[in-house]
């Protein structure tokens, strides 16, 4: 996500998918320090009494190169599994790289996944306000029985949003009426101003109407723009601002909260948005953001001893996983204590970005 299309931090592009590599050395259970992760997304399933950690595939950490999700998995958020390979990016389709933003979500008796995929070869016709070409990007739909996986594609593994739209970090929100909505964020790459748009679902989860504008980044009162230079030299036309990781929670005065983050003049941050209606149509407050130190793309989960947590990464580049525990303050999101006993933050060092292992090239790379 973020300023991605420069150059994709910790994700691979790989085309060829289920091909093994060496076993890893780091025996389990893991800890989050040892953990290379980007976007985190736990799902704390009650059945089974296990967290599901979700995030694009690192095949030295999975065994399993290519493009796709694995999960991490763990019982107390302390000691994790070695993950396993949940959703492979099928061959054939528009998308050959990204694999990012996955989150697994409960509807109707099936588990969903939304992730991000992109095909940075496939360029769209539209002229783009940053000045640098865009090319296909967008949120797909994958189901399975239960929140381990396999996910199969839906849709045919196309987009929700439509495909003229360079979009990114889908999620799935159900609205006070039931009504279910697709939010997700419009690329800066595409638009300069990054925003925040939704569409309604079908229960079926189809899209069911045009997009609508929930905010712009440059709404932020806080939010800096910067003018990226390309990898080939090339600056953006304009000053651009960053819209990332929506994920929507209903507030106990009423009120809806949305997670998402951008640029501070600091660095990266995990900020929040307030809809005092409580409607996802707004309008749309911005608030303060609640942790800065270039962290970001966070969730919230109830832990099974009945703790609100959120989950982040931290730093943007060869990110690991960060846990704090917080509190819904009423219309905002309270910020009550690092778990450095869980995410070992109080430890670490300077990381080495994680082995890839051997993984075969597709044709053409």
């Amino acid at each position: 996500m973020t300023l991605r299309a420069l150059a994709p931090a910790l994700l691979l592009s790989l085309l060829a998918c289920g091909h093994a590599i060496a076993a890893p050395a780091t025996p389990a259970p893991l800890t989050l320090p040892a953990m290379p992760l980007h976007d985190p997304f736990i799902v704390a399933d009650k059945a089974s009494q296990t967290y599901y950690l979700y995030t694009s595939n690192v095949p030295s950490m999975s065994g399993q190169c290519g493009v796709g999700i694995m999960a991490y998995t763990s019982r107390d958020l302390k000691n994790w599994s070695r993950p396993t390979v949940v959703f492979d990016l099928p061959k054939g389709g528009w998308a050959n790289g990204g694999g990012w933003a996955p989150e697994v979500h409960a509807w109707r008796g099936k588990y969903y996944l939304f992730t991000t995929l992109h095909n940075e070869s496939a360029k769209l016709d539209q002229p783009s306000v940053s000045g640098w070409p865009a090319h296909r990007r967008g949120t797909i739909l994958a189901v399975a029985d239960g929140p381990k996986g396999p996910f199969l594609p839906v849709n045919g593994g196309e987009p929700i949003a439509p495909a003229s739209l360079m979009t990114l970090d889908g999620t799935l929100h159900v609205d006070r009426d039931g009504k279910p909505w697709y939010v997700y964020a419009h690329e800066w790459v595409q638009t300069g101003d990054g925003t925040i748009e939704a569409m309604p679902l079908t229960a079926a989860l189809q899209p069911a109407g045009k997009p609508v504008l929930l905010f712009k980044a440059s709404s932020a009162a806080w939010s800096k723009g910067d003018r990226p230079v390309g990898a080939d030299g090339t600056p953006a036309k304009q000053n651009v601002y960053v819209t990332d990781g929506p994920q929507l929670y209903p507030s106990q005065d009423g009120s809806l909260l949305m997670l998402w983050s951008s640029y501070d003049k600091d660095g990266y941050v995990q900020s929040v948005a307030r809809s005092a209606s409580g409607r996802l149509q707004g309008p749309w407050e911005q608030l303060e953001p609640i942790v800065r130190r270039d962290s970001g793309h966070g969730m919230l989960f109830d832990a099974f001893d009945g703790k609100r947590m959120l989950v982040l990464h931290r730093p943007f580049k060869n990110a690991r996983g960060k846990l704090y525990e917080v509190r819904d303050a009423g219309g905002r999101i309270e910020v009550l204590n690092e778990r450095v006993d869980l995410d070992g933050d109080h430890v670490m060092g300077p990381l080495a970005p994680p082995q890839r292992g051997k993984c075969p090239a597709a044709a053409g790379d």
